[in-house]
Order: C-alpha cells, then sequence, then structure tokens
C-alpha cells in the first residue's frame, strides 16, 4: 500500500483532510480483502466452535455408550441364568410334590416312577439349553469326552471299549461340560506268565 504524504494546510488540518478524502482504487480493494479475510476468519471460528461442540457430545456420547456397556454386562453376568432357573423351577415344585406325596404313601413303585418323571423332566429343561449327554454304551475310549477311572478285564469287550459308565458326561452346545467317568476294558493276558 502506498502512502499518500501529508498535504499541510494554512490551518493546520492536513490529518483530517487526508482521513475525510476518498480512498483510491488501490485502497479501497485492500479493505475489502482485509474485510474479505475478516468474515473468512469469523466463519472458521464458528466452524471451529461447531467442531468442538460436535468433539464434546462424541465424547460424552461414548462416555454413556461405555457406562451402558459395563451395566449391560454386569446384568448379563448377574442375571444369565434367569431362564434356565424359570425353565427348573416347576421342577423343583414337583420334587415339593413328590416328598409331600411321599411322607403318606408307602407305594415304593409310585415312587420311582415320580422320580423318574422328575429325570425326564429335568433332562428336558436342560436339553432346551443346549445340555446334552454324552453317549457311552459301547463305545471305544476316547480322552477327549471320557475320564478312565478303572480298568476292567473283560472278554465280551475289545481293549479300551467301555464297559461300563460310572458318571454321566455332558456336552453344552457342543463343548465339554463335564466328561464321562468310565471304566474301561483290559483283555486279560491268555496264559503266558
Amino acid at each position: 500500500m502506498v502512502k499518500k504524504p501529508k498535504k499541510d494546510t494554512k490551518d493546520g488540518s492536513g490529518a483530517e483532510a487526508e482521513a475525510n478524502a476518498p480512498l483510491s482504487t488501490e485502497e479501497s480493494r485492500t479493505e475489502e480483502v482485509h474485510d474479505g479475510h475478516a468474515l473468512e476468519f469469523q466463519e472458521k471460528v464458528k466452524e471451529a466452535a461447531d467442531n468442538y461442540d460436535r468433539y464434546l457430545r462424541a465424547v460424552a456420547e461414548l462416555d454413556n455408550y461405555k457406562k451402558r456397556a459395563v451395566k449391560e454386562k454386569a446384568d448379563a453376568i448377574k442375571y444369565g441364568n434367569e431362564t434356565l432357573i424359570r425353565d427348573l423351577l416347576p421342577l423343583v415344585d414337583n420334587i415339593d410334590r413328590a416328598l409331600k406325596h411321599a411322607e403318606t404313601s408307602c407305594d415304593f413303585e409310585a415312587f420311582k416312577k415320580g422320580l423318574a418323571m422328575l429325570q425326564t423332566q429335568l433332562i428336558c429343561s436342560l436339553g432346551k439349553h443346549g445340555v446334552e449327554a454324552i453317549d457311552c454304551a459301547s463305545k471305544a475310549f476316547d480322552p477327549n469326552y471320557h475320564e478312565a477311572l478303572m480298568q476292567v478285564p473283560s472278554m465280551d469287550h475289545e481293549t479300551n471299549q467301555i464297559v461300563d459308565e460310572l458318571e454321566k458326561g455332558y456336552l453344552l452346545n457342543g463343548r465339554l461340560l463335564r466328561p464321562s467317568k468310565v471304566s474301561v476294558c483290559k483283555r486279560p493276558d491268555n496264559g503266558n506268565q
């Protein structure tokens, strides 16, 4: 920007006259550019404020999400077995009825039949939740599903074939929950001792 030299007037008001004088074309363009930059700066300040506001909202939203996720996880752990327990409550009711009936009745066969019905009801309830028994009858011993407690001599079974199931094993949705405890056949040596 080119400055004009000050002109002195006889009354000494040269500065006032220059301030009131019309701007040259170059000076007006410079002022327009300055005004344009000021407007652009104000827009950028507003945009930065909006971005900061969005940032604060996003941080608050993320914080709320984390708190909600922690609470939901805690509730899932605390109440995760609710449906299983709800399905087992009728079984508890039937056991109470059977015990009350056993106090007044001497019919052992009816009691056995009632126990068998309770067992069936329990297995059905567990089955609804993905629990299934491991079938061991006359199967080959598999250390992934069976736990051998003893070896027994037997001519009726092959070596390492399961002779007897001592405690049932269970799978939960195909994953081992508890291995079957079994006795395994060990063929006796036929004589060379």
